[in-house]
């Protein structure tokens, strides 16, 4: 069988799921792009594909959700 790869990565304001060459969804966390990756990726399992599921992680002057730390945005 083949290989699902979903990323999670910056997409506008704040975050999409990039797969297949394609980014969909603007989530306002990474944590709710994981979220919604995680049912695509898990039919990829039950389809027998090799799946694989990326976050980056925190640097240096951001927040763990990357955004820069001091921005005035609320975090959760």
């Amino acid at each position: 069988m083949g290989k699902a790869v979903y990323e999670i990565v910056r997409n506008g304001a704040g975050w999409g799921i990039a797969h297949d060459g394609m980014t969909a969804g603007e989530y306002l966390t990474k944590e709710a792009a994981f979220e919604s990756a995680v049912p695509a990726a898990s039919l990829a399992i039950k389809q027998g594909h090799e799946v694989t599921l990326r976050v980056t992680g925190q640097t240096q002057g951001q927040s763990p959700d990357g955004l820069p730390t001091g921005s005035g945005i609320p975090q959760a």
